[in-house]
C-alpha cells in the first residue's frame, strides 16, 4: 500500500482551511479572478501589495528604473521563485484545488453560480448578481530552464511530468502553454501547465448542493476561443504562443517580424520551429473544455437546477455586455453612468468599481487587438464623460503590443477627462509597480456611492431582453427542473 506523502496531507488540510496549495500559481488570470470575486462576496476589496501596498509600490517602482537588462533578469528570477519544483506533481490533486476554491467563498444561499472559463468581465457579472464563480482552469508553474526559442525541447521535457500528473488526476487535462513572445521573461525558467477540469468533482458538487437555492441557475461560461495546438496524448495539449494581436498562424511562419523580434532580444534563432499542430483546440488560458458541459448538465438534472450556457468566441466579447449592464443598472438606481474604468488582464477591482460608480470594461491584455475591441465598443456606446484606464505591464515590448500612444488615444475619447490609473509612462512596459499602484491610485478617485443589493436574475433577463442581439454572446437555456 502506498501512503500519501506528508506534504500531500498538509496541503489537503490547509486547503480545507482556505489556504492555497503552493503549486497553484498566484499571479494568474484565474487565481486573481477567483480572489476578486470571493473578496467581493465577503464585502471586501481585493488588495494589491499586501498589508503595505504603498511601500511595496515604492520599492517595485524603484526597481523599474534599473537598467533594462537587469530588470528583465529580475522578472525571470521572480517567475522561477514563484514556480514549483517538478517534484510537486506527485502531490497535485484536483479535489484539493477545488476544496481551496470553494473555501474562498462565504457559505450561504445563492440564486446562481457561474462555472467555466476564466474571464475578467465575468468577475463583474458575478459581483452584480452576488454569485460565486467556479473556475475550470487553474495554473501550475514548474521550474525548468529552457531556451525559450526551442519549443520542441520544452515539449519533450514536459511529456513525462504531464503524464505523471494526469495518472493521479483522471478529471484533469493538461494544456501546456509556451509563449516566447508575451511571456518571454518567464518561459526561460518556467513551464506552464494549465489544468482544465472535465468533471465537476466532489468538492464543487457539494458546494453547489449546500449553497444554491432550490431551482437555482448554473451559468456555464463557455469561451470558444481556440488555438493551433498539438494533441500530445489523450489529455495533454501543447500550445505554442498565446492570445494577443498575433494570430496563432503568425507563430508558425518564418516572417521578418519574428526574425527582427528575436534579434532584438538577443536570440540565436531567426524563427521558431514549434511542434506541428493537429488543429484548433480550446485556448489554454481562456478557452472552455467542452467535456465539463455534459457533467454539469447531468448534475443539474439530478438536483433540479437550471442550466444557462453563456457562449462567446473571444474572451473580450463579454466586456461590452457587462459594461452596458452596469450603465443600465446605474440608471435604474438613479446614478450617473458616464464614468468608464478600463481594466487590464489581472487588474480587477469589482468592489471599487461599484463603490466609485464606475462602469467596468475588461481588456484581455495590453495588445493591439484588446485596444481595437475597446475602440469598437466606444464607437457604438453613448460617449463617456470620464475614462480611467489601468494597463498591465509585462516587462518587455512584445510583438503585437499596443503602444502608450495607442492607449492614450482612447483616453482622448472621454468628453471631460481621460486618465491612466497606476501607469508610470516613463517605465512602461517595465512598470513593475503598476500591479500595486493601479489599486492605490484607483482609491484616490473622487465619488463614493452606497454598495447596492445584487441584481436579480429577472433584472438580468430584463436587460438582456432590451439589449436584443446587440452583443456577440449567446444565452442558451438547457434545463429547468424545480
Amino acid at each position: 500500500m502506498q501512503f500519501p506523502s506528508p506534504y500531500l496531507i498538509i496541503t489537503n488540510r490547509l486547503a480545507s482551511l482556505g489556504v492555497k496549495p503552493k503549486y497553484i500559481t498566484d499571479l494568474d488570470s484565474a487565481t486573481t479572478a477567483l480572489r476578486a470575486t470571493a473578496k467581493f462576496l465577503h464585502g471586501k476589496e481585493l488588495r494589491s501589495g499586501g498589508i503595505a501596498p504603498s511601500l511595496v509600490g515604492s520599492i517595485t517602482d524603484a526597481v523599474s528604473y534599473l537598467p533594462k537588462r537587469l530588470g528583465k533578469n529580475l522578472s525571470t528570477v521572480s517567475g522561477w521563485i514563484s514556480a514549483s519544483s517538478p517534484n510537486v506533481l506527485n502531490d497535485v490533486r484536483a479535489e484539493t484545488m477545488s476544496e481551496w476554491v470553494v473555501n474562498q467563498y462565504p457559505q450561504r444561499r445563492y440564486p446562481a453560480a457561474v462555472i467555466g472559463s476564466s474571464n475578467g468581465a465575468a468577475v463583474h457579472l458575478c459581483a452584480a448578481l452576488g454569485i460565486p464563480w467556479l473556475p475550470q482552469t487553474l495554473l501550475v508553474s514548474l521550474r525548468h530552464p529552457v531556451d525559450p526559442d526551442e519549443p520542441k525541447q520544452e515539449l519533450e521535457w514536459a511529456k513525462a511530468p504531464a503524464q505523471q500528473l494526469l495518472a493521479k488526476n483522471p478529471d484533469l487535462c493538461v494544456y501546456q502553454m509556451h509563449d516566447p513572445n508575451q511571456d518571454r521573461l518567464k518561459v526561460p525558467r518556467v513551464t506552464y501547465f494549465r489544468l482544465k477540469r472535465t468533471r465537476l468533482g466532489t468538492q464543487f458538487q457539494q458546494f453547489l448542493q449546500q449553497n444554491l437555492e432550490p431551482g437555482a441557475t448554473l451559468f456555464l461560461l463557455e469561451c470558444q476561443y481556440s488555438w493551433l495546438s498539438t494533441q500530445v496524448s489523450d489529455r495533454h495539449v501543447f500550445q505554442f504562443g498565446g492570445k494577443g494581436k498575433l494570430a496563432p498562424e503568425d507563430y508558425f511562419q518564418h516572417s521578418q517580424q519574428v526574425a527582427d523580434f528575436l534579434q532584438q532580444n538577443g536570440s540565436q534563432h531567426q524563427y521558431w520551429e514549434p511542434p506541428a499542430p493537429d488543429g484548433r483546440l480550446p485556448e489554454s488560458e481562456w478557452g472552455f473544455e467542452g467535456a465539463l458541459r455534459d457533467d454539469v448538465e447531468q448534475f443539474a438534472r439530478q438536483h433540479g437546477f437550471r442550466v444557462r450556457r453563456i457562449v462567446f468566441d473571444f474572451p473580450q466579447d463579454l466586456s461590452p455586455l457587462v459594461a452596458d449592464l452596469y450603465r443600465w443598472w446605474y440608471r435604474e438606481r438613479g446614478l450617473p453612468s458616464d464614468r468608464l474604468l478600463v481594466e487590464s488582464f489581472v487588474y480587477l477591482q469589482p468592489w471599487w468599481a461599484l463603490r466609485l460608480g464606475l462602469v467596468p470594461f475588461w481588456t484581455v491584455f495590453n495588445d493591439r487587438m484588446s485596444a481595437e475591441r475597446l475602440n469598437n465598443y466606444l464607437d457604438s456606446a453613448k460617449p463617456y464623460d470620464e475614462i480611467y484606464m489601468t494597463l498591465f505591464s509585462n516587462g518587455l515590448k512584445a510583438l503585437g503590443q499596443a503602444s502608450l500612444d495607442e492607449w492614450r488615444s482612447i483616453l482622448y475619447r472621454a468628453r471631460n477627462r481621460g486618465q491612466f490609473i497606476g501607469v508610470n509612462e516613463q517605465t512602461y512596459p517595465g512598470d513593475l509597480a503598476s500591479y500595486t499602484r493601479h489599486y492605490t491610485d484607483l482609491k484616490k478617485l473622487e465619488g463614493r456611492y452606497p454598495m447596492p443589493e445584487p441584481l436579480t436574475i429577472q433584472q438580468l433577463d430584463n436587460f438582456l431582453t432590451q439589449a436584443g442581439d446587440r452583443y456577440p454572446v449567446q444565452w442558451i437555456d438547457r434545463y429547468c427542473q424545480v
